[in-house]
């Protein structure tokens, strides 16, 4: 779709293991931990790819219901959902940096259903303004993984 990017990202560097960072990601209930957008993240079934889950956003008074497919499942190395409603593709990337881990998120928008971007420019302010606050969003979460991660840690 014209507008939009087709790739966003954000990483940061964690100082705790893979397996630490892993767990904390792959928990889908705590996606709304993380992400400022979603309030309940929910798998139908056991997490695995082609899992199914139901998911509620907000943004500001708005709120929203979406579903998505879990696309890769690599223990301790990725977490991909397809967002039903609109195409994109969310992935968790972790890999290990010394003695921490480095995770990267990405968004893939190469084939956004017409009506998400119609929605966002009609109600969220545009696609390029949306695609700035889903970077924020990005490294809002990045930081919140961080912080629960290294502060539980036990030495």
């Amino acid at each position: 779709m014209a507008g939009e990017t087709p790739l966003l990202q954000a990483d940061i560097t964690i100082n705790a293991p893979v397996a630490k960072v892993w767990a904390l990601i792959s928990d889908l209930d705590n996606m709304p931990k993380w992400s400022p957008q979603c309030r309940v993240m929910k798998a139908v079934g056991a997490v695995k790819v082609g899992t199914k889950t139901v998911n509620v956003n907000r943004r500001g008074a708005m709120f929203w219901p979406t579903t998505s497919t879990i696309t890769a499942l690599d223990a301790q190395k990725k977490l991909s959902f397809r967002v039903n409603t609109n195409n994109t593709e969310w992935t968790y990337d972790l890999e290990p940096a010394g003695t921490g881990t480095k995770v990267t998120v990405s968004r893939r928008a190469e084939a956004v259903k017409p009506i998400s971007s119609t929605l966002i420019n009609r109600f969220m302010g545009g696609v390029p303004n949306f695609e700035v606050e889903l970077v924020e969003g990005m490294k809002t979460s990045l930081g919140r993984i961080k912080a629960a991660a290294e502060g539980a840690r036990s030495e």
